[in-house]
């Protein structure tokens, strides 16, 4: 299985964690321009007909939890790149030091910014996935095998529990009423005290869900990338062939499923007794899809003549921490109200496409300007500041002039 490498390991892993904050980016965009429920059911607020029905059906069939599933793998493969399998204390130390800084920062944007955080709970699960970091793969894909079934079945019992909910929980969780949605908009789009009580409810109710529901998931995941990296997929250690192969079995079956489920979804208008089967076909499948993609990205990393479509990708992955919190960002200056521009709730879904295309092609390029100049991110070069109780150079020492 293993060869000798053709490419970076450092690269490969840059590169595909650019891929992955990107296309994180794709979800996200609708859960800042609509309100949460939107986000199941996409049929309560806006048009959902033509092109915009097709934006969501392409997200849903190639984006949605494929790109935060490979997120959560590289984190977890991190996790053993920095701390080693020693059983080194400072090491650990370090460690935990970085996950606190990271749940800091992941309540604050939770909070403050958007709802949709996912620093926080990486930070939780993170001080738990070190303690297997000494595992052998084997074990530690067991594991992970065995965390991924526990979520399925508790997303499958929230999924199954849509269908037998009181009115007032169903309208609270999956399809609010006309007047609650345009009260939900009118919050975001005034702003403020009212804008920012709405956010850190739905923040509040995110992260309850996501421990209870999701959480399984994603530590069973992380370890699951652990295992990857042991075995040295992640480094592109893997011969040319058993990387084809790997796209060429997973993608058909996680694309093929996931294109029933989005047709279920439409053919049954997202009633919520229906909504079960689409969606945990894809929690099932989004793996294998993401595992294909992983492999694609991981062949890209090979040819030498790729290095300049590879390189920006490597660029914003570098700087993963801050292209992700700008997305919230711009999201938030977007559609939230004063001091924003308060388009929420008023952008189809072809316009959020739109500057979702827009933002790709900036961070592509000003990721790779910014790396030409300095050593980090703006945020990663404070969350390094911040573990390591000292400042850290950033700007790139100049190279020395030829002679």
């Amino acid at each position: 299985m293993l060869s000798a490498p053709r490419a970076s390991r450092i690269e490969s892993i840059d590169a595909l964690r650019g891929v992955a904050v990107l296309g994180i980016l794709m979800m996200n965009m609708q859960a800042f321009a609509m309100v949460s429920q939107a986000y199941m059911n996409p049929t309560i607020q806006l048009d959902f007909t033509g092109a915009n029905q097709s934006v969501w059906f392409f997200a849903h069939v190639f984006f949605e939890m494929k790109f935060i599933t490979i997120f959560s793998a590289l984190f977890g493969a991190g996790i053993v790149l920095m701390v080693g399998e020693d059983k080194d204390p400072q090491a650990v130390r370090v460690h935990y030091r970085r996950m606190l800084w990271l749940l800091l920062f992941g309540m604050l944007h939770a909070y403050i910014i958007w709802f949709g955080d996912i620093l926080a709970p990486y930070a939780i699960w993170g001080m738990i996935a070190v303690m297997m970091r000494g595992l052998s793969a084997r074990r530690l894909f067991v594991i992970g095998a065995g965390l991924f079934a526990l979520g399925a079945l508790l997303w499958w019992g929230f999924l199954f529990s849509l269908g037998y909910m009181p009115e007032d929980a169903l309208q609270s969780s999956y399809a609010p009423t006309p007047e609650m949605v345009a009260d939900m908009v009118a919050a975001h789009q005034a702003g403020g005290l009212e804008r920012l009580g709405e956010n850190a409810l739905v923040a509040l109710q995110a992260q309850i869900g996501s421990i209870l529901f999701l959480g399984p998931r994603l530590l069973g995941v992380m370890v699951w990338g652990m295992a990857l990296y042991k075995w040295g997929f992640f480094s592109n250690r893997w011969s040319a062939p058993a990387y084809m192969a790997g796209a060429l079995v997973t993608l058909p079956v996680g694309i093929g499923a996931d294109w029933w489920g989005g047709m279920h979804h439409i053919e049954s208008g997202f009633a919520a007794a229906e909504y079960a089967p689409g969606a945990l076909v894809n929690f099932l499948v989004s793996p294998l899809t993401s595992f294909g993609y992983a492999c694609l990205v991981m062949l890209a990393c090979r040819p030498a003549f790729l290095k300049w479509v590879r390189a920006p990708f490597a660029a914003v992955g570098k700087m993963a921490l801050t292209n992700y919190l700008t997305h919230s960002l711009v999201g938030f200056f977007v559609f939230a109200g004063p001091p924003g521009l308060g388009f929420f709730g008023e952008w189809e879904r072809v316009q959020q496409f739109q500057l979702v295309l827009a933002i790709w092609i900036f961070q592509l390029a000003f990721s790779v300007l910014w790396l030409s100049a300095f050593r980090f991110g703006p945020f990663e070069w404070l969350w390094r500041t911040l573990t390591y109780g000292k400042l850290q150079p950033m700007r790139k020492a100049p190279e020395p002039a030829a002679a």
